[in-house]
């Protein structure tokens, strides 16, 4: 019911609220039949007939959408109002020791983002194991991190000449650093710092990036049209980038350093491309379900169809698919795949 709450309000544009209620005590009935049914009584008091209230865990955690929440009215403050009224409901039904069992947490769907993204981390109440047709199991989960510590650590040591190649001509051919730090969102809007070699020049302005994302996400011709294809994910004639930079961009030379990324664990080797706190403020409701599935990767489903010359609704739905449809052998595809799309250089810029 969640799952299918969710698919309604990134269609029709209204929010709800994701109420839990939780106290292992007083929800197992084995243990307290008449607080359980007074807990019950007082929820079903707080609710309107389309409500929905239901087990969100079992035995543990009673979960209620509030459903559409009018247009005009700022979800924090509704929930603040359930809060009140369900708080007087219960204490209306329950002593003050069993008030004291019970923890109350509301959760606003969708959630307020900025120009940085997500205003908090994203609550995975809402999202949780509802991305896919099936839960992953642990098992699957810990192979996937194993690999992605395995095949970094190899991938870093055996590119280690290259990489001191690289710095030295990055440091003989342009002034500054040798590597990009910059902050992208990884699984569930959290911000880290995503590492690339750099191919652009210091101190650049960003601002026709900014405005080629934003009307490249919304469907319309960016400003730099004039400077390259319109239809391609990235500027194809930055002027920010040294005549170094493209080399490495176009061979994928310089997503080198997020192997390290990987080792760390803010990356996976494949998975959706992480965004720009920017980037992703543009984003419409449905686009968001791309960073809740799994963690960004260097390497996934829209890279290996075309790279950069995907759309960018269809590389959104092509994340979404491989979040929904994620299993090892999904993942052994991908990489087998993406030395033909590096080498073939299709789509990149």
């Amino acid at each position: 019911m969640l799952y299918l709450e969710r698919k309604r309000a990134e269609r029709s544009g209204r929010s709800f609220i994701l109420m839990l209620l939780e106290s292992v005590n007083l929800l197992r009935t084995e243990c307290d039949r008449a607080a359980f049914h007074n807990v019950v009584k007082a929820l079903s008091r707080s609710t309107r007939d389309t409500d929905i209230l239901g087990w969100y865990k079992d035995g543990s955690i009673i979960g209620v959408i509030f459903t559409e929440v009018p247009a005009n009215k700022d979800g924090k403050a509704v929930a603040n109002a359930l809060l009140s009224k369900v708080t007087a409901a219960l204490s209306s039904t329950l002593s003050i020791k069993q008030i004291h069992q019970i923890s109350l947490s509301f959760h606003v769907f969708p959630e307020d983002w900025d120009n940085e993204g997500p205003s908090d981390d994203i609550a995975t109440e809402l999202y949780d194991n509802l991305l896919h047709h099936t839960a992953p199991n642990r098992a699957s989960l810990t192979i996937k991190r194993a690999i992605d510590i395995v095949g970094s650590s190899i991938a870093l040591a055996l590119s280690l000449p290259l990489v001191l190649g690289i710095g030295i001509a990055i440091k003989l051919t342009s002034r500054g650093p040798v590597l990009f730090r910059q902050t992208r969102l990884g699984q569930y809007g959290q911000k880290f710092t995503f590492l690339k070699f750099r191919s652009m020049y210091v101190n650049n302005d960003h601002t026709i990036h900014k405005e080629y994302v934003k009307h490249f996400i919304a469907g319309s011709d960016g400003p730099a049209e004039s400077a390259g294809d319109p239809t391609c994910y990235k500027l194809t004639v930055d002027p920010r980038i040294t005549p170094l930079g493209r080399i490495l961009r176009k061979t994928s030379l310089d997503e080198i350093p997020q192997f390290w990324n990987v080792l760390t664990g803010d990356m996976s080797l494949v998975g959706p491309r992480p965004p720009l706190p920017y980037e992703a403020a543009c984003y419409n409701t449905w686009h968001r379900a791309r960073l809740l599935g799994t963690k960004p990767g260097i390497t996934g489903l829209w890279q290996v169809h075309g790279r950069s010359r995907v759309k960018f609704a269809e590389m959104v739905r092509l994340d979404i698919q491989y979040a929904q449809s994620w299993s090892l052998w999904l993942d052994a595809k991908i990489l087998l795949q993406t030395p033909k799309a590096v080498l073939t250089l299709y789509g990149a810029f």
